[in-house]
């Protein structure tokens, strides 16, 4: 009789299944180190094809499968559950790496899951487009990835979330059926939008494979702002000054507390003549230097700012916001909780917020950081031990009661999954368990992602 090791071994090469412990801890332990689950094996197929035939040796054998792209996640959504049971096979798409010449009369490209964003960027690039999905784990994450999660990231305030810039996609069910529309059409209201419904999924549908991928023209960037701020209500009344005078590809926000470890992990020197409690960061579209300086200056830039107007200056700058996630992991295993409060209740919240977590977890260092301009900020907690839930809580309960969301780009993944019903009513859960029973009514794909067997 032959097991699940030898069967998958025969779909898709002995090479490509992946069973001792040293080879399994980089793919079941997650990038913040907070999550981590056993896998009866890793393994990695090098095609569509492939994949579907996995997910039927699993589905035959009864084992769960958990899709993984870059491994990037925040969130526990792309390693396996803690606990003992061996029947989890981990599912990488990395292999699935084909690009596509830029199609430039539509402003479209297709992407295999597993390409980078690093790489899908500089491609693009290559056509005189640009892609509208950028984070600073560009170098690892996936396309497949940041559909599954519908990332973010620094220019969201300009071209949306992941969901917006997949014009079709490719994905295999867990039957092993392969689900492909591809045409990118712009116009086509043939029913349900299938591309929209996958994004934001965390891979508790289907396994996408491809996708078709909407490109923007390559806007040049004229300046860089960096501004000392006395808090976050006066760096959101800066960002709705700004957003009138200039035309704005990000706004970012970050404190002193994070600046404070960014300099002490990378070496940069202090950013501003003063230090300040918070500080604002944008970037501005446009070819006139000149022209963005005196547009700032009517906006009412503070006295303590930096504009950098060269490709070396405003990297320099964006160092101080971009190196936040790596700093804050040199530190410790963070609770890192992605929220979104609206902007007229932000003030309130990151007034609130020192208290929270202070009454929840006493000693708790923490680093706010986030993208002020669609009022998501990145909730850093360094101190309680990463299986006290009691600050997840606590914070989740704050931004849901200010209005605000308990995901706003990373996900629920398993981390959040507790707590849903914060953010989404009983008739919307249900719906949504609805369209998973549906699809994958073993609940082989990602068990325990976005529900828990209660929520």
């Amino acid at each position: 009789m032959t097991t699940l090791g030898t069967d998958l071994a025969g779909v898709v090469g002995s090479a490509h299944v992946l069973g001792s412990a040293d080879l399994l801890d980089g793919y079941t332990t997650d990038w913040t180190r907070r999550y981590h689950g056993p896998a009866a094996c890793v393994v990695r197929p090098g095609s569509t094809a492939e994949v579907a035939e996995v997910l039927r040796c699993c589905r035959a054998r009864g084992a769960a499968v958990i899709p993984q792209g870059g491994n990037t996640g925040l969130v526990g959504g792309s390693v396996p559950p803690p606990g003992t049971a061996r029947d989890h096979v981990l599912l990488s798409l990395r292999r699935l790496d084909k690009l596509d010449p830029v199609d430039t009369l539509a402003g479209q490209v297709t992407a295999g899951a597993g390409v980078t964003l690093a790489r899908l960027r500089d491609h693009v690039a290559a056509a005189g487009l640009s892609y509208g999905v950028d984070l600073a784990a560009r170098d690892s994450a996936t396309v497949g990835g940041t559909i599954a999660t519908n990332a973010g990231g620094m220019h969201t305030l300009r071209y949306g979330l992941t969901r917006a810039q997949v014009s079709g996609v490719e994905a295999v069910l867990a039957n092993g059926f392969v689900m492909s529309h591809m045409s990118g059409l712009v116009s086509d209201n043939t029913g349900y939008d299938l591309a929209g419904l996958l994004a934001g999924s965390e891979g508790t549908l289907a396994v996408i494979t491809a996708a078709r991928l909407r490109l923007w023209p390559a806007e040049p960037v004229a300046a860089v702002l960096l501004a000392g701020m006395p808090g976050i209500g006066d760096a959101a009344a800066m960002y709705a000054r700004l957003r009138r005078h200039v035309s704005l590809l990000a706004c970012e926000y970050f404190e002193a507390a994070g600046l404070g470890l960014v300099r002490q992990a990378v070496g940069l020197p202090p950013p501003l003549p003063r230090s300040h409690p918070g500080y604002l960061l944008a970037e501005i579209a446009g070819t006139d230097e000149e022209e963005a300086a005196q547009r700032l200056a009517v906006a009412g830039v503070p006295d303590d700012a930096a504009l950098a107007l060269d490709n070396s200056s405003r990297a320099a700058l964006w160092a101080y916001r971009e190196r936040h996630t790596e700093a804050i992991s040199a530190a410790g295993i963070p609770h890192k909780l992605d929220v979104a409060v609206p902007l007229s209740r932000i003030g309130e919240f990151r007034a609130r917020l020192d208290e929270t977590v202070a009454a929840a977890a006493p000693d708790a260092r923490l680093i706010v950081f986030g993208h002020l301009g669609v009022g998501n900020l990145h909730i850093n907690v360094l101190g309680p031990p990463p299986g006290d839930e009691r600050v997840d809580e606590a914070v989740l309960r704050l931004a849901a009661g200010c209005g605000g969301t308990i995901s706003a780009e990373h996900g629920i993944g398993r981390a959040k999954a507790g707590w849903l019903r914060l953010s989404r009513s009983a008739a919307e859960v249900t719906a949504m368990r609805a369209v998973k029973a549906a699809l994958d009514p073993d609940g082989m794909l990602n068990p325990g992602v976005i529900f828990t067997a209660q929520a």
